[in-house]
């Protein structure tokens, strides 16, 4: 509302004969001083923002956010641009500032006089900027805005400080109710386990008692104590003597030995199937190769989810394992095969050899046969020749 349209009020009010309250009075006052007259600084302000100046054309608060934020993308230090100046943005902050608090004392100021009488009523004249910032701080608004900020920052950390302290409160009460019931049910499975062992000593004495302990095998002998181990305790060492006597294992063991069994048995069957191919392998052969390398791909699938289980059961970090791989066992297969040719060629070779130092021997053993037979038959022909002459 004007100053002008304020003045006709007031003097409307006069004409119909009504009476002002001296405070609105000096408000009245206050706002025609305060006005039409504008700060140098305040005029730097909105010249700064490029606005039009208060006693030429009132702009709105929409037109001065907008020139503010045009002014920060050229200005602000982040902003990247060529122009960003942190000093002339400082400026800009600060005129930006100057104009939204003088638009809010001329809104403030514009109101009608009943609602004015009614907030200063039983209230002492005071600048309405110190109304804002809850009252907060001194000095120029900027400073007290800064203040203001702080303040809300130091009552924020008192009031997480204050919701962390409830929050350890409520937890140690928790945890205090949890303790109590642990050592109730502790307690209670204590008397129970009491309760148990007096009934099963009151069962053997009263088994005793009837003599049903007379006819058993070791009766009056003493017990076969198991070997001492000093490194276990007694009892654990009795316990297990006794499970490894009624066929007992641990379930790492059971499967550590059936994961040895499966790879042994995958290993075999790809040497065998190695073995029966030939060196350089047909299209056939190769294709049989391919079906068996497949099947051995899902046995060595299952046989790894095995191998992870019995890492998670393995007492000992040395005693897991690693997962089998079918490169490897092939390649394990195809130098196997191939020791093998080489091994029963090898075998072949000797055996040639010894057959044929076996014919060797055999033919010089006729040979002297012969030559004796000719060398006897020689002399027997001498001799009768000698005995007709």
């Amino acid at each position: 509302m004007s100053y002008a349209m304020q003045l006709l009020i007031h003097r409307g009010d006069f004409c119909h004969g009504r009476t002002l309250h001296p405070l609105g009075l000096r408000s009245l006052l206050r706002t025609l001083s305060s006005g039409p007259r504008v700060s140098r600084s305040l005029r730097e302000s909105y010249q700064l923002l490029h606005l039009e100046l208060p006693d030429v054309c009132e702009s709105s608060p929409a037109q001065v956010k907008e020139a503010y934020l045009r002014m920060a993308k050229l200005y602000h230090p982040d902003s990247g641009a060529a122009t960003a100046d942190e000093a002339m943005f400082a400026r800009v902050e600060e005129a930006y500032r100057a104009v939204l608090a003088h638009q809010s004392r001329l809104q403030s100021c514009g109101g009608s006089m009943e609602e004015e009488e009614e907030k200063v009523k039983g209230v002492a004249p005071q600048h309405r900027h110190y109304l804002s910032y809850e009252g907060v701080g001194s000095g120029t608004p900027s400073q007290r805005e800064r203040q203001y900020r702080q303040f809300r920052v130091d009552r924020a950390v008192e009031q997480v400080l204050d919701y962390r302290q409830k929050e350890h409160e409520t937890a140690a009460a928790a945890e205090g109710a949890l303790v109590e019931r642990d050592v109730r049910q502790r307690s209670r499975q204590i008397k129970v386990t009491q309760a148990v062992e007096r009934l099963v000593e009151d069962l053997i004495q009263e088994s005793m008692s009837r003599g049903d302990f007379r006819n058993l095998s070791g009766a009056g002998k003493p017990i076969n104590k198991f070997e001492h181990n000093p490194y276990a305790d007694p009892m654990t060492h009795n316990l297990n003597r006794i499970l490894i006597d009624n066929g007992y294992q641990p379930p790492w063991i059971v499967t550590q030995r059936d994961i040895r069994e499966d790879i042994a048995q995958i290993r075999e069957r790809l040497l065998q199937g190695q073995a029966r191919l030939a060196d350089p392998m047909n299209p056939r052969e190769h294709a049989q190769w391919q079906q068996l390398c497949g099947v051995v791909a899902d046995d060595l699938m299952k046989l790894n989810k095995t191998v992870d289980n019995f890492n998670l059961i393995a007492p000992m970090l040395t005693l897991q394992m690693v997962h089998f791989s079918l490169e490897r066992e092939i390649d394990r297969a195809e130098k196997a095969a191939f020791q093998g040719r080489q091994e029963s060629k090898r075998e072949r070779v000797r055996e040639w050899e010894e057959q044929r130092i076996e014919r060797e021997r055999e033919r010089e053993k006729r040979d002297k046969i012969k030559t004796h037979q000719h060398s006897w038959q020689g002399g027997l022909l001498a001799w009768m020749q000698n005995l007709l002459k």
